[in-house]
């Protein structure tokens, strides 16, 4: 088997852990963002269906 080291956070070029952390909370905010428009949606439809 082949042996690895230790992987480190930037050691690898091009590594940019500031847009990796914008990326990630703009993932949270579009997640929650779309978890209450689903919600929403929910709601109006039992709403007007029933």
């Amino acid at each position: 088997m082949a042996e690895h080291g230790a992987v480190e956070i930037g050691t690898a070029t091009g590594v940019d852990y500031n847009d990796h952390l914008n990326s990630y909370r703009l993932f949270l905010s579009m997640t929650k963002w779309v978890s209450i428009g689903v919600i929403i949606l929910l709601v109006l439809m039992a709403f007007f269906l029933l």
